[in-house]
């Protein structure tokens, strides 16, 4: 029976950074996985999606370059090199990990694992630990749509698989992966019609940032239905309360996810009130003192990042060398389509309702010069802060390349400084990275554009 300082099960984005950190740090590591190495992330979610949101960005490209005298035809679209492409992108960082593992000699075990008499069992091999952490991730949630337990459909564990576009996609659902995947799909050909039960699509970005994203994804022609009652669903159409039939070659279903809760019960941790989470201290402990749990498993922000810190830091409580427990405040959230939002603290009305007296400076790219220069020009960068000393409470930026952009504006926020020291930097030029200092500058009433 082998013995293991640490055991993580889940071998994602989470899971497999607390794995290599515990073994740099001398620890005997084992992580067990029941899917593929990588987890969500890398095989179904974040790597997936962003390499098509890539292929139809190659497309927008050709178009944008058609209007200035610079013409391609695209004759054909051979849609199974492009899932070819993005398998080979999945391959190549799982080899990564793979190499990780081999690196600092964690023993990795393909399988389901179980829980018996605090042992864990794969197959037929027992396994006994010291520590245990669990990332085991979550799950599609599927709302309880009528008729949709009677036909097919795709959720994003499954939408990657397929090599065929369809011709009529429907998407129900108006969060993140839901809009990155109408955007990744439309330039392809794909006629794509986005339901959305909410009062928006987006609820969670900035009010403008989602309009102006809102905006560009009618532009594409992607059709969005807001605020709506879906009464049923057959194998072709969805059928909401007004009589209008949306009707659809493929369904995919895209409606958040659920923590996947299976072996954190077997174990008898204490969940949250709700019993939707694992309950767990500021270091990541949860009612049992060796086991910890991470990522999509707590309440917090289900992002690839967050589960991978705080994979970390739960190693440093194991090791007594606890940290500081990850600040949402200081999470940057990310949406990949084009133009892209990025942000990162509160918005103004949340900064409002926390007692601050807040100040809200927003300039646009339309008068930066790299912007004008590559017809990037939609989107600006708005800074949020409290008016007494000028701290940075939360920034937005929608525009190409705002998911690079936002770490400036975050690595000022984390070092404890303020506006001044963000419009006091000197950014070269010309860059779209200009209209930060600028809207820093703005807050102090220094700007020179406006």
């Amino acid at each position: 029976m082998a013995h293991y300082d640490l055991i993580v099960i889940g071998a994602g984005p989470g899971g497999y950074i607390a794995a290599v950190r515990a073994a740099q740090y001398g620890m005997k590591v084992a992580v067990i996985e029941k899917k593929a190495i990588g987890g969500t992330c890398l095989n179904v979610g974040c790597i997936p999606s962003k390499s098509y949101i890539k292929h139809s960005n190659w497309v927008l490209s050709a178009e944008e370059a058609g209007k200035f005298g610079i013409t391609y035809e695209l004759k054909e679209l051979d849609f199974q090199r492009l899932v070819e492409r993005k398998n080979q992108v999945i391959q190549t960082l799982q080899g990564g990990i793979q190499h990780l593992f081999s690196k600092h000699q964690i023993k990795f075990y393909e399988g389901t694992a179980r829980i018996d008499q605090k042992q864990v069992i794969i197959s037929d091999q027992r396994l006994t630990y010291e520590h245990l952490i669990l990332a085991t991730g979550s799950q599609p949630f599927v709302p309880p749509i009528k008729g949709l337990d009677q036909i097919a459909f795709d959720t994003t564990d499954t939408f990657f698989d397929r090599d065929v576009l369809p011709d009529r996609l429907a998407i129900i659902g108006g969060g993140i992966i839901a809009i990155e995947l109408a955007f990744a799909m439309k330039p392809l050909g794909v006629d794509v019609t986005v339901v959305e039960v909410a009062k928006d699509i987006l609820l969670t970005e900035d009010p403008e940032a989602r309009q102006i994203v809102k905006q560009q994804l009618i532009k594409m022609g992607i059709k969005i239905h807001t605020d709506v009652s879906i009464e049923q669903v057959t194998e072709e159409t969805i059928d909401l309360q007004t009589s209008e039939k949306i009707a659809f070659d493929q369904l995919l279903v895209a409606t958040g996810r659920k923590p996947d809760l299976s072996l954190a019960k077997q174990l008898d941790v204490e969940l949250t009130e709700g019993q939707r989470f694992v309950k767990v201290d500021h270091h990541y402990q949860t009612s049992q003192p060796n086991i910890y749990a991470i990522g999509d498993l707590t309440d917090s922000y289900m992002l690839a990042h967050v589960a991978s810190e705080e994979g970390l830091r739960a190693v440093q409580a194991i090791r007594q060398q606890p940290q500081r427990p990850l600040a949402a405040e200081l999470v940057p959230r990310c949406l990949y389509t084009a133009p892209e939002i990025a942000s990162f603290g509160l918005n103004q009305a949340e900064a409002e309702a926390q007692g601050y007296q807040v100040s809200v400076r927003k300039l646009p790219f339309s008068a930066n010069g790299k912007a004008i220069s590559a017809s990037e020009t939609t989107g600006f960068v708005k800074i949020i802060t409290e008016q007494q000393y000028q701290q940075i409470l939360g920034v937005v930026i929608v525009g190409e390349h705002a998911t690079e952009m936002i770490h400036t504006a975050l690595a000022i926020k984390q070092s404890e400084g303020t506006v001044h020291e963000l419009a006091d930097m000197v950014f070269a030029h010309p860059t779209l990275s200009e209209v930060m200092g600028e809207s820093a500058k703005s807050v102090l009433f220094k700007a020179l554009h406006e």
